[in-house]
């Protein structure tokens, strides 16, 4: 160990003595370890609590502010357990969670399993629209899932309160509130292997999000193939953490997942993270993280905000896993990663790629460990006009050649069975892009309380429709997209993240500032849009901006796409933190229609296609 990295873990240690807090040490935990082969997540954290590990929080300085290791977290849960029993409610009947990145969301999560009781997380995030917003968003969730009980932490109860003042719950409050009941001496009753463990909500980018049933058998199954096969747990290993607890990559890969393979884990708040995305790295370099898993901007935003001098006080060369998932997989943002990062031990290697979704649980598939990214290029005019993926080396790339980089998402795992289907449900051969269809172990058992949604994506045999565009190479899954998400023009597929990344190599434009999508035009024929937000005030260098935009979709495309510049904050995303483009196009049409009712000669929405008719 070197000075700094010493000097760092004698201050980590010197501040958990100060605050007479035990830190959960994974190298402290003597318990043989168990890959969770559990029949219920109960069972796993009776296990879990037999050892010294355990949920590590930490604050925007770094410094641990709370450490509830799995002994303890299961004795909290249930006594909170006894409580909510206690309160009447049904076997089965939700409980509203507000999945605040703090320890009580746990104590709460767990106590559910004890009770007999579906936890239900809610977002935890005042997004742009503000607390109008956000309330009604906590009020329809509250609705879909029938909610019985709530709880959210001091900082969210007003919100959850206002939400909740026309439904009629069993009881609703603050963490305090629950303790604040008697504690009744009754025999508890945890959730059974076909049950429900819990509702996890999609995260919305294409419609509002559903509560996707999961059973426990179901979880526990995902469980056990992440560990043994995704990321292959091992003793000493400890995760690190900035994603939410409402998004499913953030509750099942860095909370449910640790807990059941004994493993230690370490939170940032996810709005410390968005302020100050180096403090990642910085925790993962202090308590020598070996596993931690963002989506691909997550990587970018770290990346771009470490400064030159903090790149060599870093070391990163403990962590083996950096998995990467939750949106098609860009490249160029990991590279700049690694390359920015090798002085601090980061090895390019580690980047593991895997697919999943909330109605599987989680994962799907996971590509090779140790051989970090990778890419696979190909022909973007055959693959938009064939849909037919088309090998091309990236070199061959010209004007009149486009190409096209996805990331190989690796080989499903052991138990799951992938098809890529065409519009007429046929299974597509190799390289052929088309709808990907799953079947296996850990896939939902519907959304709850609507059963024509759950028709449409889940046949009687088992098979899910995911909705996204993918193609096999081998026995590996490659992702170009949503299928909602896909730009038709003129028979041409067109995929919206490549408008965006072309937009976003303009230096006026960061990662995450453009959104395409279509539209219909007055004509009846679809239109490629794309909103871009725009930093620059000046008039003329916003009209160059909109101009050189404009040219370079068309020569790269060969298709027109109206571009509008929008001010910063303005496009919406996902309860998950990414771009939502259906929500981006509703609020384009939004607009469009009441600009619309202001014009007396001639329809804004065709002149608009006209102004930048070049």
């Amino acid at each position: 160990m070197d000075s700094e990295s010493l000097h760092s873990h004698v201050r980590i240690k010197e501040a958990i003595v100060a605050m007479d807090i035990t830190d959960a040490t994974p190298a402290a935990n003597d318990l043989p370890l168990r890959i969770a082969d559990f029949l219920t997540l109960a069972e796993a954290l009776d296990y879990a609590a037999k050892g010294k590990t355990g949920y590590n929080f930490y604050h925007a300085g770094v410094k641990l502010q709370e450490s509830l290791s799995y002994a303890q977290l299961r004795e909290d849960a249930r006594s909170l357990a006894r409580r909510l029993v206690d309160l009447g409610a049904n076997r089965g009947s939700r409980v509203a969670l507000v999945a605040d990145t703090h320890p009580d969301f746990m104590r709460f999560f767990f106590a559910c399993q004890y009770a007999g009781l579906i936890p239900v997380p809610l977002p935890a995030s005042i997004n742009l629209g503000g607390r109008k917003a956000y309330v009604s968003q906590l009020k329809r969730l509250l609705a879909i899932c029938q909610a019985d009980i709530a709880m959210a932490t001091d900082e969210f109860l007003p919100y959850l309160t206002e939400a909740a003042q026309e439904l009629k719950l069993r009881f609703l409050g603050s963490p305090q509130d629950f303790n604040d009941l008697a504690e009744p001496n009754v025999k508890l009753r945890p959730s059974k292997p076909n049950e429900v463990a819990y509702l996890q909500y999609t995260s919305g980018s294409t419609r509002f999000p559903r509560g996707v049933m999961i059973t426990q058998k179901a979880v526990l199954s995902n469980l056990f193939a992440i560990l043994k096969y995704g990321i292959q747990a091992r003793p000493g290993d400890r995760a690190v953490s900035w994603l939410p607890f409402f998004h499913d990559m953030g509750l099942v890969g860095l909370v449910l997942s640790p807990m059941a393979a004994q493993i230690s884990v370490d939170y940032l708040n996810t709005r410390d993270f968005g302020m100050r995305p180096r403090l990642w790295l910085t925790l993962m370099s202090q308590n020598r993280g070996t596993v931690s898993f963002s989506p691909p901007f997550g990587y970018e935003l770290a990346a771009r905000r470490v400064r030159a001098d903090e790149v060599d006080k870093l070391d990163l060369s403990a962590w083996r896993i950096a998995g990467v998932g939750a949106e098609p997989i860009r490249t160029e943002p990991l590279k700049r990663f690694a390359d920015l990062l090798a002085p601090s031990g980061f090895d390019r290697r580690s980047f593991v790629a895997s697919y999943g979704m909330a109605e599987c649980s989680l994962a799907v598939s996971f590509a090779p460990l140790g051989q970090g990214a990778d890419v696979d290029y190909v022909d973007g005019n055959v693959l938009a006009e064939e849909q037919k993926a088309q090998p091309l080396h990236p070199k061959q790339g010209s004007r009149t050649v486009r190409t096209n980089a996805f990331t190989n998402c690796g080989a499903p795992l052991p138990g799951y069975e992938v098809e890529v289907r065409d519009a007429q449900g046929l299974v597509l051969p190799e390289r052929h892009c088309g709808t990907l269809y799953v079947r296996g172990p850990s896939v939902m058992s519907g959304y709850f309380g609507d059963l024509q949604a759950t028709r449409e994506v889940l046949s009687p045999d088992g098979w899910l429709n995911t909705g996204d565009l993918a193609y096999r190479v081998g026995n590996g899954i490659v992702i170009t997209g949503r299928e909602k998400d896909l730009i038709i023009i003129s028979g041409r597929n067109i995929w919206p993240q490549d408008l965006e990344n072309l937009a976003e190599q303009q230096p006026e434009i960061r990662t995450g500032d453009a959104s395409a999508f279509s539209v219909t035009d007055p004509e009846g024929q679809e239109r490629a849009v794309m909103m871009v937000q725009c930093r620059q005030s000046d008039e003329q260098k916003r009209a160059g901006l909109r101009e050189r935009l404009h040219g370079l979709v068309s020569e790269e495309f060969g298709i027109d796409c109206l571009i509008e510049l929008v001010p910063r904050n303005t496009l919406p995303r996902t309860t998950s933190g990414k771009l939502s483009r259906s929500g981006a196009r509703k609020e384009y049409l939004k607009r469009i229609k009441a600009e619309q009712a202001t014009e007396l000669n001639e329809s804004l929405y065709t002149s608009a296609f006209r102004r930048q008719a070049i």
